[in-house]
């Protein structure tokens, strides 16, 4: 018998108002940053699927070949009858990959900043995969959002959080980010993740900066999205990508950097920029194994199995929250 398909979006975007506020402190600091979570709007999400595909982006690419190649040892480790509940499912590529192997599997949750992109895949998922209830909802992940109940009653919930989007934490934000999985997942809950590991930084670089230009104008877009949703007249060709890796910190580190000295306007507020100057967008962390897995204990989960390829570019890991 088929499960029920929700048709309800469960809606808690973040308003257009709090969009502003975040950008306007943000560039009001100094040094001036703006969140990586505004990256994903539907010309964002629709970029970062461009970039996935690069030759120079081995992340995407190589974390799906772990999965192909271990989804069904992930699955059982995951168990059956799960509620799945997905952080930043994007086009869910992988999240297939998982379904396909689950025993039983009760729902799966899609959690995704971008409304309509999320929208659309949710409707693709419903009529793939019938047997699951599949339950969209709109929301920044890094709060508090509430979780649909699913028809069935679920034996436990279980967080899949792909493609080392962890690494855009800070490490003191991803254990509060780890802590809170562990809240929603409670007993018997469970951790798939995606890390990146660290490794020479001509590869790990060139992924930030690939030939074609698709990361600057992803990180350019938003700047484009600020234009678009805030009333803002900044001239997006007067600022250029920078992306480069910190060995010491572990991370890459991403910004946009201002061609000329300029002033522009978001709502109310003007800004003055002085030629050079930058604006951090993103951190993306690289872990070694054992220092992920530190900082996971400390939030409450316990490593259970881990898969790498075969270069150890890219791992996913299992954990099972403490009892």
């Amino acid at each position: 018998m088929d499960r029920p398909i929700s048709t309800t979006l469960h809606d808690f975007t973040p308003a257009t108002k709090a969009f502003y506020d975040d950008v306007v402190a943000g560039l009001n600091r100094r040094p001036r940053s703006l969140p990586c979570k505004y990256f994903y709007d539907e010309r964002g999400s629709q970029l970062f699927d461009q970039i996935c595909d690069l030759d120079e982006y081995y992340l995407t690419r190589v974390e799906l070949e772990i999965m192909r190649q271990n989804a069904d040892q992930m699955a059982k480790q995951i168990g059956p009858g799960v509620m799945l509940v997905e952080y930043g499912s994007g086009s869910s590529v992988k999240t297939r990959l998982l379904l396909e192997h689950l025993q039983s599997p009760v729902a799966y949750v899609a959690v995704d900043i971008s409304r309509d992109h999320l929208h659309q895949n949710a409707n693709d998922l419903a009529r793939q995969y019938p047997a699951v209830e599949i339950l969209p909802v709109s929301a920044d992940f890094t709060e508090d959002f509430d979780l649909p109940v699913p028809t069935d009653v679920p034996t436990h919930n279980a967080v899949y959080f792909p493609g080392s989007t962890i690494g855009n934490f800070e490490p003191d934000a991803a254990q509060a980010m780890l802590a809170k999985i562990v809240s929603l997942c409670g007993c018997r809950g469970g951790l798939l993740i995606g890390i990146d590991l660290q490794k020479e930084s001509s590869v790990i670089e060139a992924a930030y900066n690939d030939s074609a230009g698709v990361t600057a104008e992803f990180n350019l877009n938003l700047l484009g999205r600020i234009n678009r949703e805030l009333d803002a007249d900044i001239d997006v060709d007067q600022f250029e990508h920078r992306a480069f890796y910190d060995e010491s910190l572990g991370r890459m580190e991403i910004y946009l950097v201002s061609r000329t000295e300029q002033t522009f306007v978001i709502g109310q507020e003007s800004f003055g920029v002085a030629a050079g100057e930058t604006i951090h967008t993103e951190y993306s962390h690289k872990y070694t194994i054992a220092g992920f897995s530190e900082l996971a204990s400390r939030a409450g989960l316990t490593l259970r199995r881990h898969w790498t390829d075969g270069q150890d570019r890219f791992a996913v890991l299992h954990f099972a929250v403490l009892e």
